[in-house]
């Protein structure tokens, strides 16, 4: 079987095209669940009991039931079975109780991220999930696509930068240090936010305004699928520096702590 078409539902690998639930499940219905998504390196995942801390904590504050050593097994269980591959291990647990793994490919080539702002107002009542109701961040990216961007960057109608759909943003706006939004706006605990901001020194949580966009030297977002992306654009204007040194450092270092975990 590709590793790019395998699953695993409650425990037992299987295609991904014949991975079923039903279609009662609220997990579909309401988009009522919590998920993680897992980098695979040579078959390797990385950061692993990270996802499954946060899965664990989304699942509480979303009053969900889950058996955290089952969804462990079953993750191991699915990576085995894809072998040596690189790419993401995304795991769902619906409301109906299914437990949901699939191997998705390494990404393609993006193309240059052009960052465009759409407003946005957390849902307050999420901080801490990571849920499958992901219907407004979706719709965020198409938005910006609209506007001749590559990926919406969510910002609050007073003014305050927030995160993209799917990822935290980073930002320099003296040229020197990088600033990323504070948890307290509601923005998701992003792994490799959070590993970053460990790794670098010159990196701290700040409120970051629209209108100091303006004036930022370079920029990236960060997640799991994406690692350190630089943009090369916000709102139409380019970035003096894109990469951008710091964006180039947090990259070098990102990925040599990754290897560093790993074993490579």
């Amino acid at each position: 079987m590709a590793h790019d078409a395998l699953a695993i539902l409650d425990g037992t690998v299987l295609p991904a095209a014949d991975a079923t639930i039903g279609v009662t499940d609220l997990g579909l219905i309401r988009g009522d669940g919590v998920f993680e998504v897992v980098s695979l390196h040579d078959g390797q995942m990385f950061a692993l009991d990270d996802h499954l801390r946060r899965m664990a904590t989304s699942a509480q504050n979303m009053r969900l039931e889950i058996d955290l050593n089952a969804v462990r097994a079953d993750i191991e269980t699915l990576a085995e079975a894809a072998g040596p591959v690189t790419g993401a291990l995304r795991f769902i647990v619906t409301r109906g109780g299914r437990r949901i793994g699939l191997v998705e490919p390494e990404r393609g080539e993006d193309p240059p991220l052009r960052l465009a702002t759409v407003e946005y107002v957390p849902t307050r009542i999420l901080d801490g999930v990571k849920s499958l109701s992901y219907g407004s961040n979706m719709l965020a990216t198409r938005i910006a696509v609209e506007r001749g961007g590559t990926e919406a960057l969510l910002v609050t109608p007073h003014g305050r930068v927030l995160e993209a759909p799917t990822s935290a943003f980073f930002a320099s706006l003296d040229g020197e240090t990088l600033v990323t939004p504070p948890l307290s706006d509601h923005i998701l605990d992003s792994i490799t936010r959070r590993r970053l901001l460990s790794l670098l020194p010159h990196a701290r949580e700040e409120v970051v305004t629209v209108e100091e966009l303006g004036g930022a030297r370079e920029a990236f977002l960060a997640s799991t699928t994406r690692e350190v992306q630089p943009a090369v654009a916000i709102d139409g204007r380019e970035l003096p520096a894109a990469p951008g040194p710091l964006t180039a450092a947090a990259h070098e270092v990102f990925t040599a702590h990754m290897r560093d975990e790993l074993g490579a």
